[in-house]
């Protein structure tokens, strides 16, 4: 009889070991109650203070950050062309750039601002991020400052590419490791209109 009953008694113990550690994971998995709310169970504990505090991550606090003064540029260079381009379609391009960029600006200021982030300053990082974001020097925006006419419409295609192309890239880290829906929209956003516009600009120069 012992013997016909130990098998039953092992696996009783072994269903009771089971759901206790089902029960254990689906504990751990979720930290706090904020972290389950889209039904994921993997959110790690900064995840969940994330969720709580309007589900933003600091990707998305360094999306906003970068953005802000890599857009502002951007609209410094288009306001340059209604005075100094030669091409219509260079004009209408840095229009097109100025209407996009500047409530992108504003939005994400208010992001910041909501956050209890701060916002950066008019011509902040203007030296800390060349090379790895597509910013203008200050010597670059001089050069574009200085010219007109075709030299005008050359140069500034040339630099707006490399200032898209690190928009861009910004943009895709952000689409990766933001937490922030609407961070999120807009970094895709910024990928597919910049990317055209890139496409444009290299048609323009010839390049296509």
């Amino acid at each position: 009889m012992i013997s016909k009953r130990s098998p039953v008694r092992r696996t009783a113990a072994g269903a009771a070991a089971g759901a206790a550690a089902l029960v254990l994971a689906a504990c751990g998995g979720n930290g706090d109650s904020s972290a389950g709310h889209d039904g994921h169970t993997t959110a790690s504990p900064s995840a969940s203070a994330s969720a709580s505090q309007g589900r933003h991550n600091a990707a998305d606090v360094a999306f906003a950050k970068g953005m802000i003064p890599h857009h502002r540029q951007a609209v410094e260079m288009a306001d340059l062309a209604p005075t100094r381009a030669d091409s219509a379609q260079v004009k209408k391009l840095a229009e097109d750039i100025r209407k996009a960029q500047d409530p992108e600006i504003k939005t994400m200021s208010g992001w910041l601002t909501s956050w209890g982030e701060e916002v950066p300053a008019d011509g902040a990082m203007d030296h800390s991020m060349h090379g790895t974001s597509g910013r203008m020097s200050a010597e670059e925006m001089d050069k574009l400052k200085n010219s007109s006419g075709k030299a005008f419409d050359t140069a500034f295609m040339e630099m707006m590419i490399k200032h898209h192309e690190g928009a861009v890239a910004m943009a895709k880290t952000e689409q990766a490791d933001g937490a922030y829906e609407p961070a999120k929209t807009m970094a895709a956003a910024i990928v597919t209109s910049q990317t055209s516009e890139i496409t444009q600009m290299n048609k323009l120069l010839g390049k296509n």
